[in-house]
């Protein structure tokens, strides 16, 4: 026995160990000390004497002494003498505590549970063999002395608690459980059933009689036990005029107050479990039939909690969820029995018609006003329409139950009355109500797709009605009735125009498509854009961009002036929710109507110019503490970002088909000339450091590049048909006065990483506008842009810009290219020479590595390699191949290189393919030998590419962190190595032989055969590629 010192010893660590203000070295020690225990095999019998002594030790000391014993109980420590022991002390407290107890609970429901799951551990290690009276142990604890009837409410109570612990250990299917305790558990079910099941069965029989009328915490915990334990109990047991006759009017008792009762709601659960039971189809049909459930819902409905009182504080949702769950599993359980196919015709005729009775109850608690009730039977719904998908031609039955669903669907997608829209308090409850709105979507889509014709009738008659009304009631009409049917409308695109043409002449029209024409006719027609609430005015823009292609048929383009002048009117709205979202769509709107609009530029610009200003706000500590619930998510950045789609749409909307190139100027200079004049008011101070002066001059950059994306979203090489050509001369030198501009404020601001930002955004746009007059302009861009303060990341991104200019006009790139090339790669070597420190350094290095590879590669593959070995940049060419050589050949594996090492290679073999001159040699499954000596391009290259070029291979492959066969990288490195081999070989042919000859083959101890063999015949590389894989791994054998 352990001694009392060891119980003292436990006990004092148990205190210090949970008290907050102790020294936190001692409490390390103290759990440290605990842990020991948890691992010495005696230990165990000093926590039973803590837990079981007179007078009770502290709540938290007997509650982890228990927690101790559990463990050497559950990861089977301790031997069966000594569980037989632990058995009987804990026992014998429970019989001393709880047995002759009559005045009420002994000790708090957290110890009663710690020790009913004691319990129940001792239960799975002794009930098969040894402990086989444990039920009738416990129902003894329910009697008092001298009496014949469970009588005694705490030995109830524990009982009750253990038998809830008892499922939860062995049957929760929630569970995970390993092989060996699947079984063992398994084994302990079926002996309960043998052995104790009916004894048990019977005692929540005698339970729910004796206290029904007297104690509802033993009542709510019998129906919860029976609930838990009736998956895997026979069924009988609980279907049978005494349990049912016991269980039927808790599920329909009331309260005096008519208001929550947790007992009843216990009971419904109970019932739920109960039909949830699995077991086969004609048998669930009975049981269902039996029960009598779609009265029992029926009554519950017509109850005062959740009819009486329904649309007030004393709607009983609790019930109503209990309630909605029974519903959803018996629907659930009815589609399953239709689904399956072993199913005989009578008992499938039997669930038709029940499904059809239970159908009502399924949408009324759909149709309820609480989301979480609704959300309860959306599952069971889901299944009948997924069911009603299956089935090729729908029954007349089945297809009169579709218009309530839909109805209920479509009358669920309403905001409710008490709801209200864009109110920062309740931002939470919208949020969730558009999630619901997702949910019966995915329904009301399942509904079409079961019958398109019934959707297309009641959408669009709903939203015809609505549409009506309004005409007749105007600014009286419930937002909410007019939220509803824009909101169906938009959804009712997915069928209209799943393509995105509205009657269009490669789209025939639908009849889906034919509802929607008219419904956007009808919609434009009507007075709902100037509807006061903003919800309306939102989704009246959202849909005239979602459905502009209405709009590109000739016949309709007369709409158009109508809808520009309602946006240019909305885009001036009082809410800043609606006014920031309308410049987008504003921008969608005349982006993709740009061929449609016609000359209406003037206008617009005059209409919108008073929010072209900019006014660039610096962001302060606090800036979101001071928002108003409209500006929520309308920050200054973000109001930035949406004006700069004003700049766009204007763009768009003056560069139309119908406007002259000298109108387009003319609006273009407008808009800009007062942009140049804020920058330059502006540039003093952002040169003297100020915050706010340099984030305005960010700003006007920023939307003097957005406005030339909208004149042309032209891209140099662009040969797409979607996008328009280069623009007129007259606009191009326009917009050659904003770069000017820009590249004044860049040279004097180079040192602010956000000026570059802007400048880079504005350079890349200017280029559809500017077109080939931009490279004159190269080198200010570079010196601009490649600052001794540009990061890596900047350089990469720069380069990318330029692979597209050199590209795009690499017929007239060659003089300035040749001019700045040298300069350029200077200062990018200076940012692949930099010190990297951390994760991003060495990402960034990577990404600019790529483009600086990248970048030479477009270079040659456009016909400008005479640039880097002109006469301005051959002092430069040794430093050039260098770093290329240095890339290829970093193959360490940590490095991060292997992809800037697989560019490095095939640039190599480009160069080789480029200066090498006419092929002397050529690659077949039958090669001729090489035809004379090589004449490269450039005197001496060819001795060049062996040298260097091909050393470097070899170097690679020799190294042993070159690892081809076990990473998909390295890999792609080899077989860009092979291709190199065989480009110096088609340019050398002979001379190369004999240098592998002399020098390769050698070194490596093979005579070469094999390698000459698949270097000549290898006509996609992949035989050379193997054979180069394998013979470097025999290197390292």
């Amino acid at each position: 026995m352990a001694s009392v010192k060891m119980d003292a010893e436990i006990e004092k660590a148990i205190e210090i160990a949970w008290n907050p203000s102790e020294n936190p070295d001692i409490k390390q020690q103290a759990y440290g000390f605990l842990e020991q225990v948890r691992s010495d095999a005696q230990a165990w019998q000093a926590c039973v004497t803590v837990f079981t002594r007179t007078p009770r030790a502290s709540e938290i000391v007997r509650h982890v002494c228990l927690e101790i014993i559990n463990s050497g109980v559950h990861t089977q420590f301790l031997d069966s003498q000594s569980l037989s022991f632990l058995k009987d002390a804990l026992m014998g407290y429970a019989r001393d505590t709880y047995g002759n107890n009559q005045h009420g609970q002994v000790e708090s429901p957290s110890m009663q549970n710690k020790l009913a799951q004691t319990l129940t551990y001792l239960f799975v290690a002794l009930y098969k063999q040894s402990w086989e009276t444990f039920f009738d142990e416990f129902l003894a604890l329910t009697v008092l002395p001298n009496s014949s009837s469970r009588d005694n409410a705490t030995g109830v109570i524990l009982y009750l608690r253990v038998l809830g612990s008892i499922h939860d250990e062995i049957a929760d299917v929630m569970v995970m459980r390993q092989g060996n305790e699947v079984k063992s558990h398994t084994e302990l079910k079926d002996l309960v059933r043998e052995r104790d099941v009916r004894k048990v069965a019977q005692s929540w029989q005698d339970l729910l009689s004796q206290y029904s009328s007297r104690n509802d915490t033993i009542v709510e915990m019998t129906l919860k036990v029976i609930g838990k334990w009736v998956s895997w109990v026979d069924i009988a047991l609980i279907i049978n005029d005494g349990m049912l006759s016991l269980i039927y009017p808790l599920i329909g008792r009331t309260n005096a107050s008519g208001g929550e009762d947790s007992v009843r709601d216990a009971a419904v659960d109970a019932f739920n479990e109960i039909v949830g039971k699995k077991m086969r189809p004609a048998d669930k049909i009975e049981m269902i039939a039996f029960l009598n459930l779609g009265e029992i819902i029926a009554q519950l409905i017509a109850s005062p909690p959740l009819n009486e009182f329904k649309g007030t504080p004393q709607y009983d949702t609790d019930l109503g969820e209990a309630v909605a769950k029974l519903v959803n599993t018996v629907l659930a359980d009815l589609v399953r029995v239709l689904e399956d196919r072993t199913t005989d015709d009578a008992t499938r005729g039997k669930a038709n018609q029940l499904l059809q009775d239970f159908l009502p109850l399924l949408l009324r608690f759909f149709a309820d006003e609480y989301d979480e009730i609704c959300s309860t039977v959306i599952p069971s719904l889901t299944d009948i329409l997924t069911y009603l998908r299956k089935i090729p031609e729908l029954p007349g039955p089945f297809s009169e139950m579709l218009p309530p669903i839909l109805n209920a669907i479509i009358a669920k997608m309403r905001y409710d009355e008490t709801s209200s829209w864009g109110h920062e308090d309740e931002q939470t409850d919208e949020a969730e109500f558009h999630e619901l709105r997702k949910r019966l979507q995915v329904l009301q889509k399942s509904v079409a797709a079961v019958d398109q014709n019934l959707y297309i009738e009641v959408v669009s008659n709903l939203v015809a009605n609505t549409f009506q009304q309004l005409d007749e009631q105007g600014s009286q009409l419930d937002w909410r009735d007019l939220d509803l049917a824009l909101h169906e409308m938009h959804l009712f695109g997915e069928i209209a125009m799943p393509s995105q043409g509205l009657g269009s002449k490669t789209n025939p029209t639908t009849a889906a498509s034919e509802r929607l024409t008219a419904l956007m006719a009808r919609m434009i027609g009507s007075g709902i854009a100037n509807f006061q609430h903003p919800a309306i005015l939102l989704q009246y823009m959202e849909i005239c961009v979602r459905y502009c292609a209405f709009f590109e048929q000739e016949s309709r383009s007369p709409l158009i002036g109508q809808v520009l002048e309602n946006f240019v009117r909305l885009v001036h709205h009082e809410h800043a929710r609606i006014r920031t979202r309308s410049w987008y769509l504003f921008h969608r709107f005349v982006k993709h109507l740009r061929a449609q609009v016609g000359n209406v530029a003037e206008t617009v610009i005059q209409s919108i110019g008073d929010l072209l200003p900019i006014k660039a706000e610096v962001p302060g500590d606090d800036a979101d503490d001071d928002m108003s619930s409209d500006e929520v998510d309308n920050s200054a950045d973000a109001l930035f970002t949406s004006q700069l789609y004003l700049f766009e749409a204007i763009g768009c909307i003056s560069s139309t088909a119908a406007t002259p190139a000298d109108k387009q100027a003319l609006y273009a200079r407008s808009v800009m000339d007062p942009l140049f004049t804020d920058l330059e008011q502006h540039l003093q101070r952002a040169k003297a450091g100020d915050v706010q002066a340099i984030l305005q001059i960010h700003h006007i950059i920023m939307a003097l590049g957005t406005l030339a994306h909208g004149f042309s979203d032209w891209t140099p090489g662009s040969t797409s048909v979607a996008k328009r050509p280069p623009p007129d001369k007259v606009l191009s030198d326009e917009f050659g006065r904003a770069a000017e501009a820009i590249l004044i404020a860049l040279g004097q601001l180079n040192g602010s990483s956000e000026i570059r930002t802007a400048c880079r955004f504005a350079f890349s746009r200017l280029l559809g506008v500017l077109g080939v007059s931009v490279l004159p302009q190269l080198p200010q861009w570079i010196e601009g842009l490649l600052s001794q303060s540009s990061s890596k990341d900047e350089m990469a991104m720069f380069l990318r810009l330029l692979d597209q200019v050199v590209y795009g006009f690499k017929t007239e790139i060659y003089d300035v290219l040749n001019l700045l090339l040298t300069p350029l790669l200077q200062r990018v070597f200076g940012g692949l020479s930099e010190p990297i420190s951390g994760t991003d350094d060495e990402i960034q290095l990577a990404e600019l590595r790529r483009e600086y590879l990248s970048f030479l590669m477009i270079i040659l593959s456009n016909d400008l390699g005479g640039v880097l070995v002109s006469e301005a940049n051959q002092g430069f060419f040794e430093s050039l191949v260098t770093s290329i050589i240095s890339l290829a050949r970093d193959v360490d594996p940590s490095s991060g290189n292997l992809p800037a090492s697989r560019l490095a290679f095939g640039l190599l073999g480009k160069m080789a393919s480029v200066w090498g001159g006419p092929d002397v040699a050529n690659i077949s499954a039958n090669p001729s030998a090489p035809s004379g000596p090589p004449s490269p391009a450039i005197p001496g290259f060819d001795q060049f590419l062996i040298d260097r070029f091909h050393t470097v291979g070899w170097e690679v492959l020799r190294n042993p962190q070159f690892k081809p066969s076990n990473d998909a990288q390295t890999k792609q490195v080899l077989n860009e190595i092979a291709g190199l081999e065989q480009a110096i070989y088609l340019k050398t042919g002979e001379t190369f032989i004999q240098n592998l000859q002399s020098s390769l083959f050698p070194g490596l101890g093979i005579d070469g055969n094999d390698f000459l063999r698949h270097l000549t015949t290898s006509t996609d590389r992949k035989s050379l590629t193997k054979y180069l894989q394998d013979l470097q791994r025999s290197f390292r054998q």
